[in-house]
């Protein structure tokens, strides 16, 4: 009996290739969707969050002491002191070396300390604090950096404040005296309404050197990419690392980021729920239609001792049929759509979208859970036809 409800099923979805078609049609479009929405908001999501990651600092490490408190980037730092420091340049060794290592995208170490200011042909000196950066990094780290003139590229190069400028009236390329030692503005910080305005940068080393302040550091800023690791787990990593030091993970810049990448994956998933929502009364209606024209093949069936859980099993096996290939239409037309929409979305021609094949068959599962759902009624409605409506349409 099973192979005869098998090849009835078959004959079936021959002869009604239309209505077959149009079942199948509407099943595909809704796993199609599905899978293309899903790749490409991972795939976008995870650009979004390298690209956030790499926006800016949201992990910072001081040293545990008491000192001087400084607001750096929206977080109170305590224990730093323009007089002191317990970090090292060799505690950048040992954060590259935790478990995560990967995950940290930019190491940004900086060294503060108070400088005597003097400009050239200048009688005025004022008192200012000074940071010693590795530029490279912090250029990285703050892509919103725009200056007058150029970065500093040697030692005797610096990078003057917005703030700083504009009190001592500083003009590109004037001479600075730092100390009583010689220095050349090469750059003028556009107004960034942070504490950089008010801060000279000068090399890493160059300030080490002229803070008699060999190898150390006041902290150190780590843009981490949080996206597929909890910034927490790089938190606990780091200080288990370093215990003398204190690590914060920036709360305000990881939340942002956060509420921009799941933006994305929240409305992916209402478009998907959507269109399997229209998807199913698609089916059902598409279903149920079937049932009405195939009165009279019920009446047959039923006149030659069919039961009605043959009639069910008839009909569900014909949606199952055209369920699975919805599913595997579905899921390399959602593919091909997310490799044409998914560099768009994420402004990189090169991108390349990765994907795991147990989509493929999760959305199969789906199809035919959806299928399956949309036709139980109808197909009792067929099984309970009144024999007498049927015989009479023979």
């Amino acid at each position: 009996m099973k192979m005869k409800l098998y090849n009835i099923s078959i004959q079936s979805i021959r002869r009604r290739k239309s209505r077959t078609a149009f079942l199948i049609i509407g099943l595909l479009i809704a796993i199609a969707s599905f899978v293309t929405l899903f790749i490409v908001s991972e795939n976008v999501n995870k650009s979004i969050a390298e690209s956030l990651d790499e926006f800016g600092a949201n992990m910072i490490i001081t040293p545990k002491s008491d000192g001087l408190n400084l607001n750096y980037g929206g977080v109170s730092i305590v224990g730093l002191t323009v007089e002191n420091g317990s970090l090292k340049e060799s505690d950048i060794v040992k954060i590259k070396s935790i478990k995560n290592k990967e995950n940290l995208s930019i190491i940004a170490p900086k060294l503060f300390n108070k400088v005597t200011v003097k400009p050239e042909n200048s009688s005025f000196e004022k008192n200012v604090i000074a940071a010693g950066v590795n530029f490279r990094d912090e250029i990285r780290l703050k892509k919103w950096w725009k200056v007058s003139g150029k970065f500093p590229e040697k030692s005797n190069e610096i990078l003057v404040g917005n703030d700083i400028a504009k009190k001592l009236n500083v003009s590109l390329n004037q001479k600075i005296s730092l100390n009583k030692k010689e220095f050349i503005a090469t750059g003028i910080l556009h107004e960034t309404g942070s504490q950089d305005d008010g801060l000279i940068f000068i090399d890493l080393k160059t300030a080490q050197d002229l803070f008699n302040k060999k190898d150390e550091l006041s902290l150190i800023e780590i843009a981490a990419r949080c996206y597929d690791c909890p910034i927490q787990e790089i938190v606990r990593q780091t200080s288990a690392k370093l215990p003398d030091a204190k690590v914060t993970a920036i709360k305000q810049t990881i939340e942002s980021k956060m509420a921009a990448i799941h933006s994305f994956e929240h409305f992916s998933f209402g478009i998907s729920t959507v269109i399997l929502v229209i998807s199913l009364l698609v089916v059902f209606t598409n279903v149920n239609a079937s049932v009405n024209e195939r009165t009279k093949e019920i009446g047959i069936f039923m006149a030659v001792g069919f039961r009605k859980s043959h009639i069910i099993q008839v009909i569900l096996l014909e949606v199952l049929i055209s369920s699975i290939v919805a599913g595997l239409s579905g899921f390399f037309i959602g593919v091909g759509a997310a490799k044409i929409i998914t560099p768009v979305l994420s402004m990189n021609a090169e991108s390349n979208i990765n994907y795991n094949y147990s989509l493929l068959f999760i959305s199969v599962g789906m199809a035919i859970l959806a299928g399956m759902l949309a036709s139980i009624f109808p197909a009792l409605r067929a099984a309970r036809l009144d024999p007498t409506v049927a015989f009479r349409s023979l």
